[in-house]
């Protein structure tokens, strides 16, 4: 059986990118005529986990619940990206031993462990490899946040930090700044989470050459 999970971090987030990814794997088909309207491939079983946020572990949510009683040894469990389902070392290590316990399979379809046969498969050579690209990852996202937090500061005491709040923040804008580090353009960034360009450039101020870490004054 091919298991699919897919989340989403706010109501109003939506999962169309990754029901597309899903779909140019094969594993979900396009119903046409119906907006967003996709239904599992034969032998694929998706579960959902809406408006959840990815500060919860991956094995306490809702939708992952509902994937352990249906998961069997041999079975495949897919994501689009792995930021969907584990945000650091600790939550895919905690999804890794899950699987090898239950003899599933674990795949990413998109970025740099979307390669792996078996993310979940139990030699050193993955674990050494899942350990330095989600370190890596994390590090990066923790850096960015930091820098931004100390940009803020800075022009909040300059009293330059004004305009109206961004239209992507939180795990939104979290969400956002993982999928351009799997390589999702701006555009397409834009339409999936239903904002502007700008918007989208905004979020990624220090990813994009030649940008301030500041937000633009509305001014």
């Amino acid at each position: 059986m091919r298991i699919v999970y897919s989340r989403s971090s706010t109501a109003t987030q939506s999962l169309l990118r990754q029901r597309h990814i899903l779909t140019e794997a094969g594993l979900l088909v396009r119903t046409g005529g119906v907006a967003e309207g996709f239904h599992p491939a034969e032998g694929v079983l998706l579960f959902e986990d809406p408006a959840t946020t990815s500060k919860i572990p991956a094995l306490e949510r809702p939708a992952f619940a509902n994937v352990a009683v249906a998961a069997h040894p041999g079975d495949v469990l897919t994501v689009s990206e792995l930021f969907r389902l584990c945000r650091d070392l600790v939550d895919i290590h905690a999804v890794r031993d899950w699987c090898q316990a239950r003899g599933v399979v674990l795949r990413v379809l998109s970025g740099p462990l979307s390669n792996f046969h078996d993310l979940a498969a139990n030699d050193a050579t993955t674990a050494l490899l899942i350990n330095v690209i989600t370190a890596v990852g994390q590090f990066q996202r923790d850096l960015q946040n930091e820098l931004t937090s100390e940009g803020v500061a800075a022009a909040e005491a300059e009293g330059r930090y004004r305009g109206r709040p961004p239209a992507l923040d939180g795990d939104r804008r979290e969400d956002v700044r993982a999928a351009f580090h799997e390589g999702t353009s701006i555009a397409a960034l834009a339409r999936a989470h239903g904002v502007s360009r700008a918007a989208v450039r905004t979020a990624l101020a220090d990813l994009l050459p030649g940008q301030s870490v500041l937000p633009r004054s509305s001014e």
